[in-house]
């Protein structure tokens, strides 16, 4: 294992990551690249600074991942979150060959993984992700269903609908006219 690696739980989206930096910078701590969910440093850490950093780290809402499965995890998430949400070009590949090429993990085990440690499938949690995003793009009411069931990746807006009503009860008309509160990713 990389001593200068730290996986951070909790890490959503860019403004985590603005946060997560902040913090690093605040900490005048040097690294050499950070991810959703990941910091490479320049060099290992000290005792001293491990504890200031994951005392600023909690202070808002992030959580420093110790356990191999956690970190797979926590890996998983951001991948798919990273998926769903940039729309990452990943060549046409499944999901489940690009988690394998990335965390070089065959994919069962990966489930198996993921699955005793959240609680849920990797489907279910892709599918929640999913749904959380078609719920912000039908808010800002920029995109009609069908260019938000396009920027999905879905192959018509009658197939979006039916997923979408699948996972929130309601469909997107349903969904525009009455606004439930969305849940944030690092809740799911």
């Amino acid at each position: 294992m990389n001593n200068n690696i730290l996986h951070i739980k909790n890490m959503v989206c860019d403004r985590c990551l603005m946060s997560v930096e902040n913090t690093l910078q605040q900490q005048k701590l040097r690294y050499v690249h950070i991810s959703l969910g990941r910091i490479e440093f320049e060099k290992e850490l000290s005792l001293a600074q491990f504890q200031l950093f994951e005392e600023a780290l909690k202070a808002n809402g992030f959580e420093i991942v110790a356990e191999r499965h956690d970190r797979i995890v926590t890996d998983i998430k951001s991948i798919i979150i990273e998926w769903v949400y940039e729309r990452k070009d990943f060549k046409n590949k499944k999901l489940s060959e690009v988690l394998s090429e990335e965390l070089h993990y065959d994919y069962s085990h990966l489930t198996s993984i993921f699955s005793k440690v959240d609680g849920q499938s990797i489907q279910s949690f892709q599918n929640k992700i999913k749904a959380e995003r078609i719920k912000e793009l039908l808010e800002y009411d920029e995109l009609n269903i069908s260019e938000i069931a396009d920027k999905m990746g879905f192959g018509s807006a009658a197939y979006l609908s039916t997923f979408f009503k699948k996972e929130t009860g309601l469909n997107p008309s349903q969904y525009k006219l009455h606004h439930q509160e969305r849940k944030s990713l690092d809740k799911l």
